[in-house]
């Protein structure tokens, strides 16, 4: 299970970068770059420690971080899909947020 959560953590942090340079390269918002720039750092950040970390707790640590940062960016894109109802970006990075949220979970129970 802490394979595939380092898996998935990494794709969401590679996904979320992307598409903060997208929604400057668009609609030149720097709050997506830099929202997108640290929350997908921080993803990529976590699904490095998840393996490859020394001990069990930091381990543990980068799960919740990843965790953490999963369930702002799907709380953050949940309400932006509701009032928009647009699929792009914020119905695939909800459900994106989403399933991090349910990886990361499984990953902490089969601890």
């Amino acid at each position: 299970m802490l394979e595939l959560a380092r898996l998935y953590l990494f794709a969401f942090g590679v996904f979320t970068i992307a598409g903060g340079i997208v929604g400057y390269v668009k609609a030149k918002s720097r709050a997506s770059l830099v929202a997108g720039g640290i929350s997908g750092a921080v993803l990529l950040l976590a699904a490095y420690l998840v393996t490859t970390a020394g001990s069990a707790s930091t381990s543990r640590l980068a799960l919740v971080v990843g965790m953490v940062v999963s369930l702002a960016l799907a709380g953050r894109f949940i309400g932006a899909y509701r009032k928009s109802k647009k699929v792009m970006p914020a119905g695939v990075m909800a459900l994106l947020g989403v399933v991090g949220v349910v990886v990361t979970g499984a990953a902490l129970i089969a601890r």
